[in-house]
């Protein structure tokens, strides 16, 4: 069976390039891999069908690269959803839209069976709990981008931690990557949730207010998204620092694990994973098993996608169980909100948020 799915927003993430991460003269000009429509590509039974954007010259562009008929190109994404028959839909714009455009489409005509959003889910707790619920109401599938959770690899070590126990009691955990936030950050802190499957208890946070992506993509309106960290204790007990203030050029994700029975050293963009085993009070170092080599963005981030594409056609299949749900996409999310209210009003915060704090909205692309 061949399914038909359907692009909300046909910016960067969608298929045209995102600054970063791909040649700069390339970015809006040339169609990508690394992305939803070329997760689509790479499927065997899902075809691109349509894309909505209210950028026409950004739709136009989008349409002629991945080859979407020009009838089937909207400028709203009402119209995209009213008009096609869709089998899965992709949010692919600013995190401030995920909400209304994930509702709008598994309310509409289109009926789609997944819905595929871009990673953070929402600007506010209280928009992601609306979206898992209208789309438990519906029996629709919320995937969530969080692309680390696509890759062989973490997947494999997720394993190993989990059911393996290499590490035993983790008792600390400590983390670094480049800014902001929403934007860049929600990839580590997800990381750390899917890893340790625990969800954050306590927060306190210190926001720095440096935003380099205003700067490099000449914004010409302010957002909230920012550097910033600071610790979080996990409803395990677990004990982790976040340092997200880094600019990209000097940045590295680097994530250190400490635990009863042995610790772990990830260094995804120098190439670097590394295990000890706890052999009588000495660190010992051994391969992760059946782990080639380190995580790194070339080999694994770029094969993301293709594999989250396929993951997305099992659900549709009907044999999978959803690898990045909305509630797990939830929970770092909490933390970056908890991070921002800690920062402003001097003290921790506790998880799950209170009323009216799941309200508060952090703005970003």
């Amino acid at each position: 069976m061949t399914y038909r799915a359907g692009i909300i927003g046909a910016g960067g993430i969608a298929g045209m390039g995102i600054l970063g991460m791909h040649p700069e003269e390339d970015i809006g000009q040339k169609k990508v891999r690394a992305s939803h429509a070329g997760g689509y590509e790479a499927t065997d039974d899902i075809d691109l069908v349509a894309i909505a954007d209210v950028d026409e010259a950004k739709l136009t562009r989008f349409g002629d690269a991945w080859e979407v008929p020009a009838d089937q190109r909207y400028d709203s994404h009402d119209a995209m959803l009213a008009t096609e028959d869709l089998d899965v839909v992709s949010v692919c714009t600013p995190t401030l839209l995920h909400h209304d455009h994930v509702v709008d489409a598994v309310r509409s005509s289109a009926d789609p069976d997944v819905v595929w959003c871009e990673k953070p889910i929402a600007s506010c707790v209280t928009d992601a709990e609306e979206m898992i619920t209208v789309c438990d109401e519906t029996d629709t599938e919320l995937v969530v981008n969080h692309s680390f959770r696509f890759t062989d690899k973490l997947q494999q070590l997720r394993y190993l931690v989990q059911a393996e126990g290499i590490l035993g009691d983790i008792r600390a955990v400590s983390t670094q990557f480049r800014m902001e936030l929403l934007r860049n950050a929600t990839h580590l802190l997800d990381t750390l949730v899917y890893l340790l499957d625990a969800r954050a208890a306590s927060v306190a946070g210190y926001i720095s207010g440096e935003n380099e992506a205003v700067e490099s993509l000449d914004a010409d309106r302010a957002i909230d998204d920012a550097g910033g960290g600071g610790f979080v204790v996990l409803d395990d007990g677990t004990f982790v620092t976040v340092d997200c203030t880094i600019p990209r050029a000097m940045s590295s994700m680097t994530m250190q694990f400490v635990g009863s029975e042995g610790k772990l050293y990830l260094n995804n963009d120098d190439g670097e994973w590394r295990y000890w085993r706890l052999e009588d009070g000495n660190h010992v170092e051994q391969e992760l098993t059946d782990i080639d080599g380190a995580w790194t963005w070339d080999d694994d981030y770029r094969e993301a996608f293709p594999n989250a594409a396929r993951h997305v056609q099992a659900l549709l299949d009907e044999d999978a169980e959803n690898r990045s749900t909305g509630e797990e996409a939830a929970w770092s999310l909490e933390i970056i909100v908890a991070f921002y209210l800690s920062h402003y009003v001097g003290g921790q915060v506790s998880i799950p948020l209170e009323r009216p704090l799941r309200d508060v909205e952090i703005t970003s692309w």
